[in-house]
């Protein structure tokens, strides 16, 4: 989901309303006669999560360090969701005005995020390699990677597409999958945010799972499907209070992690993560489990939006989240690393 950039020009008001709404007018989506662009990232550290305190726990989360992101670039913004192509350092992401990105986590000798290099964009193209520029036809979402094939959800013009990875040169997808959750089910911009892989020794084999932002069911709770694997089929998410879900990725004892955001004119943007036990994603079930962390504006968050899970090579769990700017004034693209502590 994504949101205008004129409004938050204005008026923190218009702000809050726009995002309410959940309109995006971007003009960053334009062509450019040079397909892939190199974009010069700078970055601020955070260092500290709770703003003006010292404590690094948050639940079983411990912070880390994060990273604000700005560039001259004005292509830079948008970003949705992202995947590491090695772990905590390459990565490939969508942003929700139609551009692929990649580029590289850099850490320093204590094992925070340093700073972000190689970073690049290149627009989704159609079968013929032209730019596509109505953002109604690339607002992406949701990625999973694996085996070399990125797989997208798409909200607006309703969709999960596979796309050959080439850092060089993205073409269009390949194919198109079944997303089960009947069509219109989904609502116009609360569609597929989370696209991620089972954990490929468990029930579901590795097969894709998309959960959608909010889409609901007549109970109240969020459409979601197994779209391929041994155990295909659609269930459901328990809706917990008024967040709405942004990505989630898959960890390695099976649940599944989701990241959550909710906004209000009164609280302002909040995030939380959530963990739904694995043996709860199943066909027909309604899939639920303990909130692990929740954070408001007075940590250093945004719109978050993008998740992944990775072991760091000294074997801890990672949890790395980024947010969406909507290419606003009032908004900051971030990184954020976690471990997740198990005990």
């Amino acid at each position: 989901m994504s949101f205008s950039r004129g409004g938050f020009r204005q008026t923190l008001f218009a702000a809050a309303a726009l995002f309410v709404a959940g309109i995006a007018l971007s003009p960053a989506i334009v062509a450019s006669p040079v397909l892939v662009e190199p974009i010069e990232v700078s970055v601020r550290p955070i260092t500290r999560f709770h703003i003006g305190r010292d404590e690094e726990r948050f639940g079983p989360l411990e912070f880390v360090g994060g990273l604000e992101m700005t560039s001259p670039s004005r292509d830079l913004g948008g970003l949705s969701a992202f995947r590491f192509l090695k772990p905590g350092s390459d990565f490939i992401g969508v942003a929700d005005t139609g551009f692929w990105f990649f580029g590289t986590v850099i850490h320093d000798a204590d094992k925070r995020p340093a700073g972000i290099q190689n970073f690049r964009m290149q627009p989704m193209v159609d079968g013929s390699g032209q730019p596509i520029d109505e953002k109604w036809e690339v607002d992406a979402e949701g990625l999973a990677v694996k085996g070399g094939i990125a797989t997208v959800g798409f909200e607006r013009q309703q969709r999960v597409a596979q796309f050959s990875i080439d850092p060089d040169n993205m073409k269009a997808p390949f194919k198109q999958l079944d997303f089960l959750v009947p069509a219109r089910e989904l609502r116009l911009n609360r569609g597929f945010e989370t696209v991620t892989h089972a954990n490929p020794n468990g029930q579901h084999q590795g097969g894709l799972v998309v959960v959608s932002e909010k889409s609901l069911d007549k109970s109240g709770n969020i459409y979601a499907a197994i779209i391929d694997g041994p155990h295909k089929g659609v269930f459901t998410v328990k809706r917990n209070g008024d967040f709405d879900i942004t990505d989630g990725a898959f960890l390695p004892d099976g649940d599944l992690l989701l990241l959550e955001r909710s906004f209000s004119m009164a609280g302002g943007v909040k995030m939380r993560l959530r963990r739904i036990y694995g043996e709860s994603v199943e066909k027909g079930a309604v899939a639920d489990g303990p909130v692990l962390m929740e954070a408001d504006m007075g940590y250093q968050i945004d719109n978050m939006e993008g998740l992944d899970a990775w072991t760091r090579d000294d074997g801890a769990l990672m949890v790395s989240l980024i947010s969406d700017d909507n290419h606003s004034i009032l908004q900051r693209n971030l990184y954020l690393e976690f471990v997740l502590h198990e005990d």
